[in-house]
């Protein structure tokens, strides 16, 4: 083999490797990524307690934390200031299971009694979430999805 030929060879291997090790580094900076996100309000009817529930997957390649879910009226004040990242904090959490490499599907799901969809806002809700990675990165969707209140 040459000498030109081998060290192109080598500049090549060393951008390629500068490049991978790059590539490796913003991968692990990325904040977690939603997916799929839905939300599903049953109301209650006669003796039935409702339901309303919240899904979506989460990528987080340093591995998930937590996620918090907070559901909240279209028409209410956090309509023009969003919830923070501080008021989520206090938010309740959603259960987590491994649904690939660096995937989890997270799930909360809480009862609705007759009084608390008596006393509900009716009309379009959002749900905020946040998920929070093992390194500390953060996510918040304030609108991840939606669903109304009849």
């Amino acid at each position: 083999m040459s000498r030109r030929i081998a060290l192109s060879v080598a500049a090549g291997v060393v951008v390629l490797g500068g490049a991978g090790a790059f590539a490796l580094a913003y991968a692990e900076e990325q904040p977690p990524a939603l997916a799929h996100s839905t939300a599903r309000y049953t109301a209650p009817e006669g003796d039935r307690q409702g339901t309303f529930t919240f899904t979506t997957e989460v990528t987080a390649s340093p591995g998930l934390k937590s996620l918090k879910v907070l559901a909240w009226p279209a028409d209410s004040s956090l309509a023009t200031t969003e919830p923070t990242v501080k008021e989520m904090a206090g938010a309740e959490a959603a259960t987590c299971e491994p649904a690939g490499a660096d995937t989890v599907r997270c799930t909360y799901k809480t009862g609705v009694t007759g009084a608390e969809a008596e006393a509900s806002p009716r009309g379009a809700w959002h749900v905020a979430v946040l998920a929070t990675a093992e390194d500390g990165t953060t996510t918040l969707d304030d609108k991840a999805a939606g669903f109304t209140v009849d």
